[in-house]
């Protein structure tokens, strides 16, 4: 396991942000830019996080991260190779 350090100042500024240990939001936090970028797929993030995917999912998509990310030419075209 790899240990990471930072200055007082980081911990005092997210500390207020949530309730959970510090170690588990930055954690959080990490993964979840992982999958809003993109860089690790919704099972991989749950798996992280030790979720449901589907409750990762969920999660994610009330935190403003939707689970499909598509422009609506993008799902225009999707549907249109649907019919």
């Amino acid at each position: 396991m790899a240990i990471f350090e930072f200055e007082q100042e980081w911990a005092n500024v997210l500390r207020p942000l949530s309730n959970q240990p510090l170690e588990n939001f930055i954690k959080e936090l990490a993964v979840l830019e992982l999958y809003r970028r993109r860089m690790i797929s919704s099972g991989k993030a749950a798996e992280l996080l030790n979720m449901e995917r589907i409750e990762f999912i969920h999660y994610a998509s009330r935190l403003g991260i939707p689970f499909l990310d598509m422009s609506e030419a993008e799902l225009s075209e999707e549907l249109g190779r649907l019919r």
